[in-house]
């Protein structure tokens, strides 16, 4: 037997977008019913926790960081590119501290600690740091480098700082959380219009089972990320627990569905039909970023979009000595100036440099690094530093015996290494642009090469996630036709949906999105009424 409840708006994911698009139409007076496939928290939760904010917040004006809309657009129109038309990327800027005073009133955490070095990613003194490549040439020469990656307080990783806030405001205001409910169907009336979701929901099983199902979902979610062999261990017994206690549930909604169900980083058979080049990468997110979100807005008419675009993950910091190093390939070229983000160094060496690279390091950048690792790092970035320093590496006394134990271009080595020193001594530019402030000459044995090499590596993992979606209506977060005509009744936002972070991505720019376009479509489908 099907139960049937009727409501104003139903969220289908329960992340950074979901429980802010759910708080917002809320607040604007209409029922929610938010629904997640696990615990919720998506993505976010087990993320780093970042928020890309700028154009002077206040947690910036505390930190005595110096940020204006002008500088911040400036940095994002050469990152974001045309994911977004220019006016939606205005808005994105110029409502950016609003943004973080809103997710504060929220009870998201943030501290002004300022990061005084270079990294991936901050350890526990510090939270406001350069989160994307605003230190590196290409950008410096258009604007200031300002610190804009605002990470939530709290130690280690820290998304569960900003979904488990919202979250609890989003129940205090009075939506109805499901977890434990998966959506299978759209529901649509004869003019085309969404009107609601089918689902199947543990929310009926006997509570000993709801617990067993919870734990198994919080398992599966992380560590299992990190351990696919032990995540897919969860999912069958999920589905062994939903098989047996799953029933049917349909939720009408009289006003609007936003989907807010993450990518499709966990569907293999999606990463190999439209990404086919990224496949030596840890998957990203949670096992319901499977594109089922995405596949349900198509069964409405949707189109996609930017479906090939994966954000592959290669951080050579911390330590922030290994700004300093040069990155190259098997033939000893340099692969991309060492200050720009992670994710831009990962798609380098897998659209141009066949997945290969290497950090190459000297004796005296070796030893800093090796200070640094006490001092600059979490305890993972440690581990994860240790061993690329030490199972990951190959020594050599002179550049040529590195190269040939590493299995490159010796000769390429050698030229690429003289050219880096030459233009120094000269006072000349870098080849590739590293800022002066980064760059030592390369040149007191012995050599250190580094494998950094896009490919599955347990004690090297390289994290990647999906960045195409949904196309929707920029003003309103409405999902589009083929023909750009709003679909009736049905929104998103998150990965789900084009956005900010679709073209390039930098640390917390998904987030940020998520919590922009989030409150955008919870605005749109709140005050969306049935003709």
């Amino acid at each position: 037997m099907t139960t049937s409840v009727t409501t104003d708006v139903v969220v289908v994911g329960f992340g950074a977008a979901g429980t802010t698009a759910a708080i917002t139409a809320r607040q604007l007076g209409a029922d929610v019913i938010a629904v997640d496939r696990a615990n919720g928290g998506g993505a976010t939760a087990i993320s780093g926790g970042i928020i890309y904010a700028g154009a002077g917040t206040a947690i910036q004006k505390e930190a005595g960081v110096h940020d204006t809309a002008e500088q911040m657009l400036d940095y994002l129109r050469l990152e974001v590119g045309d994911a977004v038309s220019p006016q939606t990327l205005q808005r994105f800027v110029d409502t950016s501290p609003e943004m973080i005073d809103w997710l504060s009133r929220h009870g998201v955490p943030f501290n002004a600690g300022l990061c005084p070095y270079k990294t991936s990613f901050p350890n526990n003194r510090y939270y406001l740091y350069h989160s994307g490549s605003e230190n590196a040439g290409a950008f410096r020469a258009h604007t200031p480098p300002v610190q804009r990656g605002h990470r939530a307080y709290g130690k280690g990783t820290s998304g569960k700082k900003i979904y488990a806030p919202l979250a609890d405001s989003a129940r205090k205001l009075g939506v109805d959380f499901r977890p434990h409910t998966t959506v299978t169907e759209l529901m649509q009336d004869a003019t085309g219009r969404v009107v609601g979701v089918r689902a199947m929901t543990m929310g009926e099983a006997p509570r000993r089972i709801q617990l067993r199902y919870a734990r198994l979902a919080a398992i599966s979610s992380k560590p299992g990320v990190y351990y696919p062999p032990l995540r897919a261990v969860m999912e069958r017994r999920l589905a062994k627990l939903a098989d047996r206690y799953a029933r049917p549930i349909e939720i009408i909604a009289r006003r609007g569905v936003i989907i807010c169900a993450g990518g499709f980083i966990a569907n293999t058979e999606w990463r190999k039909r439209y990404a086919p080049e990224f496949n030596g990468g840890l998957p990203l997110g949670t096992s319901g970023d499977d594109g089922s979100g995405i596949a349900l807005a198509q069964s409405a008419g949707a189109v996609t979009d930017r479906m090939d675009n994966v954000s592959v993950w290669k951080f050579i910091t911390p330590p922030s000595a290994f700004i300093s190093s040069i990155v190259v390939d098997d033939k000893g070229s340099r692969v991309i100036d060492e200050t720009r983000y992670g994710a831009a160094l990962g798609q380098a060496m897998v659209k141009d440099h066949g997945s290969n690279g290497w950090i190459l390091a000297d004796a005296a950048l070796m030893a800093e690094a090796r200070r640094q690792l006490l001092t600059q790092t979490l305890w993972f970035q440690r581990a994860q530093s240790a061993a690329l320093m030490i199972a990951g590496a190959k020594r050599g006394k002179t550049l040529a015996d590195v190269a040939r134990a590493a299995g490159i271009d010796p000769d390429g080595l050698q030229a690429t290494v003289a050219a880096h020193n030459d233009a120094i001594d000269a006072g000349e530019p870098d080849p590739v642009g590293k800022p002066d402030e980064f760059r030592r000459r390369i040149d007191r044995a012995p050599f250190t090469l580094m494998d950094i090499s896009v490919r599955p590596n347990p004690l090297l993992p390289t994290p990647m996630l999906t960045l195409g979606g949904v196309r929707v209506c920029e003003d309103t977060g409405a999902v589009v036709d083929a023909d750009g005509t709003p679909i009736p009744g049905l929104y998103s936002a998150g990965r789900t949906a084009i956005g900010i972070a679709s073209r390039s991505y930098v640390s917390g720019l998904s987030i940020a999105d998520c919590v922009f376009a989030g409150r955008r479509a919870g605005v749109a489908a709140a005050g969306q009424r049935p003709d």
